[in-house]
């Protein structure tokens, strides 16, 4: 899925849910790295071997669906294969489609961290009940998006506290846009791996293995 697809919608929703942050279409971040570099940062969300050489990141939308398609059909064989077992370090960073991608990831970094990706899992496996793109209103979006919240074990207050904070929609921001400016990524789900992009769409999962192999042979 394309971020422009969506930029109308996304403004829609904006103005909407004034107050709540914006996550700003196209442009490019600072970053000006080539391919086949990459930069683990201090605020990533990682899985796996922090001391392996093949590092995967993973750029997708809490709203995609394609991105829930990854996450039920491919993720739990690569996280059981290659993640748990320390072969690979594997990243998960965000690149928001329009503004409720971003409300989900806010709510997700105020949970403890351990916590994170067991979110990341809820809100992709419930997007009929708060996604705008199973044309929600921006109210029902917020009060799905709440409900995720309480089913994570938030008040509606806390993740309210949590939509406030500005610092993170600067985060969130220049996330995206380096990865857009290092990756050339205008999708998701997005894949890249030791600092080289791999495309995007559902990877399926023996094409994403035999990268992950090929990878794994040129570090021995």
């Amino acid at each position: 899925m394309t971020r422009n697809t969506w930029i109308a919608l996304g403004a829609v929703v904006l103005i909407a849910l004034a107050g709540l942050g914006w996550y700003a279409f196209g442009g490019s971040g600072s970053s000006t790295g080539t391919a086949g570099t990459y930069e683990i940062l201090p605020t990533d969300r990682v899985l796996g071997n922090r001391n392996s050489k093949v590092v995967l990141i993973e750029y997708a939308a809490p709203a995609c669906p394609a991105c829930a398609a990854f996450n039920e059909q491919v993720f739990p064989q690569l996280k059981a294969n290659y993640i748990d077992t320390g072969k690979i370090l594997y990243i998960f960073r965000v690149y928001p489609l329009f503004p409720a991608d971003g409300m989900a990831e806010k709510i997700a970094r105020c949970l403890p961290e351990d916590k994170y990706f067991s979110f990341i899992d809820l809100v992709f496996r419930n997007q009929p009940k708060w996604d705008p793109e199973y044309r929600l209103t921006p109210d029902q979006t917020r009060e799905g998006l709440i409900l995720m919240g309480r089913i994570a074990g938030m008040s509606a207050e806390q993740v309210n506290q949590c939509w406030a904070n500005k610092a993170e929609d600067e985060r969130i921001n220049k996330v995206s846009s380096e990865g857009e400016a290092r990756y050339n990524i205008t999708g998701t789900p997005s894949f890249i791996l030791n600092g080289v992009n791999q495309g995007s769409g559902v990877i399926p999962y023996d094409r994403l293995a035999k990268l992950l192999d090929t990878e794994l042979a040129k570090q021995q």
